[in-house]
């Protein structure tokens, strides 16, 4: 569909800071010149259209009676008689605009449904969105184009991305958007659901590319978090994807993975870590238990132990303890 006339698309104009992106200032939203903002269409309540089809439909039928055009059996019972004044120039001078305004009430009728508007457009040039449910009726020399606006849950195709050390992974989001600028939707991008989606590509990459996604030392933040995680891709995607007229609610990892030719391998380290975790937590305890051991015996005066004693006592006692 063509671009409002006299106007630039969107791409090619000089970009400008809409409101401050995460990280203090890391994405600025692009601008879009004033044509793209939504605005009401012209429209009507369907009741009007009907009354009006309705009158000019009682016309012609006063037409045709006067002229006795009308079928004789209905004259007497039904109707006065009819004076039978002829088909001439001014009978069919009075059918013809009429018949066109019937025909232009009754094809403008249109039924507005929530959750779904109509973009208005007449030669390529915007003319508003009617956003209004029931009967309706809308110019027929308008094209319509229907676009939902209702709330909508994607689920992505696994994505895949490095982590902050390089490793190759695996990404699944839910996102949780819908389209709120309906003339920016429709008229600033091809199409804004490849656009969203070319989006939610780009931001997990660059938030998989902030940190790891395991730390076995547990010294820094990974992409095991999902509340960060689901924060910072919120923020970069509803960014992105506002200069189109799109709003997003909620971008959730629900699945992160290692990418299948390592994932066996990382699946082992990880079980290896965990392992030597466990295994230092029990000797933690075994030494603070040899600990107390050595401290009771010194404050009850069992015995003085020299250091060669000392040693040789936390020796056994250690072994035993961790044998046990």
């Amino acid at each position: 569909m063509a671009l409002p006339a006299g106007t630039v698309p969107w791409q090619a104009r000089e970009t400008e800071p809409d409101r401050e992106a995460p990280g203090g200032g890391e994405h600025a939203c692009r601008a879009l010149p004033d044509t793209f903002v939504e605005r009401p269409g012209p429209c009507l309540p369907g009741w009007v259209a009907v009354l009006t089809a309705l009158a000019a439909a009682c016309a012609a039928a006063v037409l045709l009676w006067r002229a006795g055009a009308l079928p004789s059996w209905l004259d007497g019972p039904l109707l006065p008689r009819s004076p039978r004044t002829g088909a001439g120039g001014p009978l069919w001078a009075g059918l013809v605009p009429l018949a066109a305004v019937v025909l232009l009430a009754l094809s403008g009728l249109a039924r507005g449904r929530p959750g779904s508007v109509r973009v208005l457009s007449r030669c390529g040039s915007y003319r508003g969105t009617v956003r209004g449910t029931g009967l309706l009726w809308i110019s027929p020399l308008l094209h319509r184009r229907h676009v939902d606006v209702t709330l909508r849950h994607w689920r992505s195709r696994p994505i895949d991305a490095v982590d902050a050390h390089g490793t190759p992974l695996r990404v699944e989001l839910l996102l949780v958007w819908r389209v709120r600028d309906t003339a920016r939707a429709v008229y600033a991008v091809r199409d804004h659901g490849r656009f969203l989606r070319e989006a939610v590509e780009a931001a997990v990459a660059r938030v998989a590319a902030r940190y790891p996604v395991d730390d076995f030392r547990g010294e820094r933040p990974t992409l095991r978090e999902c509340e960060r995680v689901a924060d910072d891709l919120t923020r970069l995607i509803a960014a992105e994807v506002r200069a189109v007229g799109v709003e997003v609610f909620s971008a959730t990892p629900v699945r992160i993975d290692y990418a299948p030719e390592l994932a066996a391998a990382m699946r082992r380290a990880r079980v290896a870590a965990v392992d030597a975790k466990r295994r230092k937590a029990a000797l933690d305890d075994v030494l603070g238990a040899v600990g107390e051991t050595l401290r009771g015996i010194s404050e009850r005066g069992l015995g003085q132990l020299d250091e060669y004693e000392r040693k040789a006592l936390v020796r056994d006692l250690t072994v035993a303890l961790l044998t046990s």
